[in-house]
């Protein structure tokens, strides 16, 4: 009932309203930092579906859209906080898509969107700790939170007959958060963690820490690192001395940059990262090829979707104040209403427009649960012939 209300509202609304010729929308990544290999396919997900919106025609009668990037990096929050107070006070813009990890995400939720009454929608802040932080109702993730990570990580390692591990992470919220999860439900399952310590980005060295994870033991090892920095030292340091040959690989460690590097010596190593058995994933195949990115790349998929349900949520509010669209974006996420996949934005506009219902599945079959996050659907990655590739879907 709620949602048919907000729907009649918003018609009329749209009868009376006047709209700007041009909106602006941040989108403020991590292009610099640990997970600087993944930045580029995420910003270009989360601009194809805003041009798509912007294309049509349909938007706000005929509002378009422009993009503004920033570079929240992945770890200094000074340099996160600073640009997205920009985005707002000098370029004015009317929602926020990011940041990539989790403190960063954190930093500009806490220290700008909420004070500023603006809507902060991040495809990949994966940290438990969001999913209580006091955000006004204006925070949103696409991602689920780790405390689901957590628990599919430790299935997978018990599918695979894996008894103990050690595990080494990023020493940040994304890492100790995913870490703790993973530990409590690994053990509750019944297997044993034999050490879990931090290690540090940016070292060229990590013999010290790969020392003290080998002289633990385990039938192998978890890096909760990322792929760019961190991580990949761990596992060149690992195999180069012959400590581990067998690795767990979570989200922030899929992609190219350890294919790279390592191809067919990780041969037979899992992982996961967020993802869904969607039936139009060729879409956003054909979606990324046309815009000169990957759709398939490690969270492509959940920056489109959030790019497409920020625009949707606007249209469907008759309205680009942060204050008024926020009540609108669970709405458009969820059922009921007609189910919209990705490139069929511009036939969701026709249907908000007219006051009617939708249930966006996007590319990531997106479905929010309160606070405002993803409910947690994953790909299981495994490393065959050099190649990280889906082999199944929790």
């Amino acid at each position: 009932m709620k949602k048919i209300l907000l729907a009649s509202v918003a018609s009329t609304m749209f009868a009376g309203a006047a709209f700007a010729d041009e909106i602006k929308i941040g989108v403020l990544l991590g292009f610099t930092g640990p997970a600087e290999s993944l930045a580029e396919d995420m910003a270009s997900g989360a601009e194809a579906a805003l041009k798509e919106i912007s294309d049509s025609g349909k938007f706000l009668d005929g509002t378009t859209i422009a993009t503004i990037r920033g570079d929240s990096t992945c770890t200094d929050a000074a340099v996160a906080t600073s640009v997205a107070e920009r985005m707002i006070t000098a370029d004015g813009v009317s929602g926020i898509i990011g940041a990539l990890c989790s403190g960063a995400t954190g930093a500009i939720l806490q220290n700008v969107a909420v004070p500023n009454g603006m809507v902060q929608f991040s495809p990949s802040a994966t940290s438990p700790a969001l999913t209580t932080v006091e955000d006004n109702g204006l925070f949103f993730r696409a991602s689920p939170s780790d405390a689901r990570q957590g628990e599919i990580m430790a299935e997978i390692l018990m599918e695979e007959g894996v008894k103990s591990v050690a595990v080494t992470y990023t020493n940040n919220d994304y890492g100790k958060g995913l870490s703790d999860a993973f530990e409590s439900s690994f053990t509750k399952m019944g297997g044993t963690v034999t050490i879990n310590a931090a290690h540090e980005d940016g070292k060229a060295d990590y013999s010290a820490e790969i020392g003290a994870l080998a002289s633990a033991g385990g039938d192998l090892l978890v890096v909760i690192g990322y792929l760019d920095q961190g991580g990949k030292g761990i596992i060149r340091a690992a195999l180069d001395t012959g400590a581990f040959d067998r690795f767990h690989l979570p989200d922030a460690m899929i992609g190219a940059t350890i294919e790279d590097e390592f191809g067919s010596e990780l041969d037979g190593t899992m992982g996961q990262l967020p993802g869904a058995d969607n039936p139009k994933g060729e879409t956003l195949i054909q979606i990324g090829e046309a815009n000169s990115y990957n759709g398939m790349a490690a969270y492509a998929a959940e920056s489109y979707d959030t790019g497409a349900v920020m625009g949707l949520a606007m249209q469907a509010a008759g309205s680009t104040d942060p204050q008024v669209y926020k009540d609108f974006i669970m709405d458009v996420a969820n059922a009921p209403g007609e189910k919209i996949y990705p490139g069929e934005l511009e036939k969701a506009l026709d249907i908000l427009s007219s006051g009617g219902e939708i249930d966006y599945v996007g590319g990531s079959a997106l479905e929010l649960i309160e606070p405002g996050e993803a409910a947690g659907s994953y790909r299981v990655i495994k490393t065959e012939g050099g190649k990280q590739v889906t082999v199944g879907y929790r």
